[in-house]
């Protein structure tokens, strides 16, 4: 906490070496994240880069008063949610969304990030609806409280704790006898 304080100053008088550390330090949480709420790690991999680009550029008005993990980890979660809102208002009526679909198939990027056992998670994640998915993401590995994710869902916590039970409920069904 104290170390991110000390590179969010050196980051906003100028210091590429603080925006360095700072992405070495939390490349690999975020990235985790993205490829569970997208279950795609190209798409996981641009998202995280662009947070990063637009956290590079917005040095000065940067204003983070928590913890700067978690600050990142919305900032990821939010980029997602732009990205399919803006891919459902051009798609085509009556398409299937091909990213809403599990696939059967193993990546070799995938094997490269994630073990096998990641991949059933992953692939099961991708089978529950997005804010259950977003909300179990963000809890279990954004460590972010069900009064933080209601604040970023624009949600009651009853709400989100609702989708986190129910997407838990359907994570064990899918993966009865997997893992």
């Amino acid at each position: 906490m104290v170390e991110d304080r000390l590179l969010i100053w050196r980051f906003k008088s100028g210091s590429r070496d603080a925006l360095r550390r700072i992405y070495e330090k939390y490349r690999h949480d975020l990235l985790k994240l993205a490829v569970a709420l997208t279950n795609d790690v190209s798409a996981a991999e641009d998202v995280v880069q662009d947070v990063f680009a637009l956290f590079a550029q917005s040095a000065a008005r940067i204003r983070v008063t928590g913890n700067l993990r978690s600050y990142l980890m919305t900032c990821v979660a939010n980029r997602i949610r732009n990205r399919q809102r803006d891919r459902q208002r051009h798609e085509s009526p009556g398409i299937d969304d091909p990213d809403s679909v599990a696939s059967d198939l193993a990546r070799p990027e995938q094997w490269a990030i994630l073990s096998e056992e990641l991949e059933l998670l992953s692939d099961a994640l991708a089978e529950i609806p997005y804010e259950q998915r977003e909300v179990v993401t963000l809890y279990m590995q954004g460590d972010m409280t069900f009064r933080q994710i209601a604040k970023l869902q624009n949600a009651s916590v009853n709400t989100v704790q609702g989708r986190h039970r129910y997407g838990m409920s359907r994570l064990q069904s899918l993966l009865n006898g997997k893992i």
